[in-house]
């Protein structure tokens, strides 16, 4: 992701010029790419690409989107099966009902007495509902499915919103989940429990949701810590606000400066200073070469 900014100092220190062509800084890995830049405007305007820590956890997310994309598909699947018996709910009673007894037969030259079993029970029970309830169940999945399919997708893109819905509908479903293990306590429903408190404990605390841990304005603040955009602002901000260094002296020892400019009107004058701030007249230079034998230059 590369970026010109309309400003002239930022966009010299975002490019530079190598092997015959323009180079932009990858405002994600900090690489310089050769080739146009991908966008350009004003610095104010320039996307926040996520860098660093940022990007694992748009991992994270997207793993629990995948899990809510599962959810949603077994669940749309139900919900098609549900509507589909319904509407041949007295057909498949009377196949139930004919093939049982083979299939019982079946199971009990096997050791297995289907009598028992759970799925037979759940089947049977199914088969008596009445076509108003198959009808909510059918619906009741179907917005289930819709809900997950939702966070599936704000999860997976990282927006703030679908961080928001997914924790929401999350936090909704956790006193049914528990109500549920007080009743009976099943590997799935503790899987499915450790998932959903893991999301909404991540979603509060790292994107720090509902003002915890100071609210979007501290998340935002740290997405910017790497931001190689805000780093160019600061450097170009720090280089103005940088004055002169000969004035900066100058102004800030004022005796300092008074006894340099004396020195030098000394040395204009043909005198040398002398250490108690006195000026001596200079020897001179045809006397001393008498002495030392030496041509001066």
């Amino acid at each position: 992701m590369t970026y010109a900014p309309d400003e002239p100092e930022l966009r010299a220190g975002l490019s530079g010029h190598a092997a015959g062509e323009d180079v932009w800084q990858c405002l994600r890995c900090g690489a310089f790419v050769p080739g146009p830049p991908d966008l350009h405007g004003p610095a104010a305007q320039a996307p926040v690409v996520p860098r660093g820590r940022q990007i694992r956890s748009h991992l994270i997310l997207k793993v629990f989107a995948v899990e809510r994309f599962l959810r949603a598909l077994i669940f749309g699947v139900v919900s098609v099966a549900l509507w589909r018996f319904r509407s041949s709910q007295s057909s498949i009673d009377r196949a139930f009902n004919r093939d049982l007894p083979a299939v019982r037969d079946l199971f009990a030259q096997l050791g297995y007495n289907i009598e028992h079993s759970r799925l037979v029970g759940v089947v049977e029970h199914a088969l008596f509902l009445d076509r108003d309830t198959l009808t909510l169940l059918a619906v009741g999945t179907a917005v289930y499915a819709g809900i997950e399919l939702v966070e599936a997708a704000g999860l997976w893109l990282a927006r703030r919103w679908g961080e928001y819905f997914a924790m929401i509908a999350t936090s909704l479903g956790l006193p049914l989940e528990i109500y549920d293990l007080t009743r009976k306590v099943t590997v799935t429903a503790l899987v499915l429990l450790a998932v959903n408190l893991a999301l909404v404990l991540y979603l509060a605390i790292t994107k720090r949701l509902f003002g915890i841990r100071g609210g979007k304005r501290a998340y935002d603040e740290r997405l910017r810590e790497d931001s190689i955009m805000d780093a160019a602002v600061e450097r170009a901000r720090a280089a103005s606000a940088q004055p002169d260094a000969h004035p900066a002296t100058a102004l800030s020892d004022p005796a300092t400066a008074a006894a340099g400019a004396d020195d030098t009107a000394a040395r204009a004058a043909g005198e040398q200073p002398s250490g108690d701030g006195q000026h001596e007249p200079a020897p001179d230079q045809a006397a001393t070469a008498r002495r030392t034998g030496r041509v001066p230059r």
